[in-house]
This record gives C-alpha cells, sequence and structure tokens, in this order.
C-alpha cells in the first residue's frame, strides 16, 4: 500500500495574494521563490517538528473567529516572539497562548482573515507506526 510521506503544500484563495504573501515574508520568515508562492524545505525541520492532519467536525468552532473552513498550523521556535512579531505587522492575537505537555500554542487572524495556530513542539515519542 502506499502511503502520503507529508504536506506537498498549501494552496488558497484570497483578495492580495501578492500582498498576502509580501505580509508572511516579512512576519512570519516565510522564504518566497515567487510574487506568490514560497516553500518550506523538509532539511530545515527539527527532530520533534510534525505535520497533523487532521478533520475537524463542520460545527466546530475551533477555527473562530475566522469564518474559513481551514487552518494553517506553523511550527516555529518562540510562540510568544511569534505572536508579537505578527502583531507589530497588523494581526489580531486570538485567544491566549496554552501550555501543553507536546508544546505551546498560539493564535492569530493574518490580514486575509485566516486564522494561524503557531506550535512550539516539545519532545514527544511517535505513534507505532500501523
Amino acid at each position: 500500500m502506499q502511503k502520503v510521506r507529508g504536506v506537498g503544500g498549501l494552496f488558497f484563495k484570497c483578495e492580495e495574494p501578492e500582498k498576502l504573501a509580501a505580509w508572511y515574508k516579512k512576519y512570519l520568515g516565510i522564504q518566497m521563490d515567487g510574487a506568490t508562492y514560497g516553500m518550506f524545505n523538509p532539511h530545515e525541520a527539527q527532530a520533534d517538528d510534525r505535520t497533523v492532519w487532521s478533520a475537524f467536525s463542520a460545527d466546530s468552532d475551533y477555527f473562530a473567529p475566522s469564518e474559513q473552513s481551514f487552518m494553517f498550523n506553523f511550527i516555529v521556535d518562540d510562540v510568544e516572539a511569534m505572536i508579537a512579531q505578527v502583531i507589530e505587522g497588523g494581526a489580531t492575537q486570538a485567544g491566549e497562548i496554552q501550555k501543553e505537555s507536546y508544546g505551546d500554542f498560539g493564535w492569530f487572524i493574518d490580514p486575509a482573515g485566516f486564522k494561524v495556530e503557531l506550535w512550539m513542539p516539545k519532545s514527544f515519542e511517535s505513534p507505532q507506526e500501523s
């Protein structure tokens, strides 16, 4: 059986893609390879970084206050510093930073209205492969 090896990209529509891409480059440090697209390099990932696939119930309010049907999650080195950085760029913090056994989390609404979750992973053991 073939298996998915990772997330190949985040693709979405917005009103001003060039403006939003420039904002993400400036305030989140995403390397842009064109006017509206950037890439993450797997070799830059750290040992505890993971990509999570998670389906939410249609009536979930986890993405609130955004009305979008999806949410980005980015791995960062310092949630508090990144929240301060994006607020400086005009983002709005959404909720308080939460510290869990598997990492720290913070949220913000970007200039296009997308909710973004920031995750600073902590060491954990990987689940057994099935």
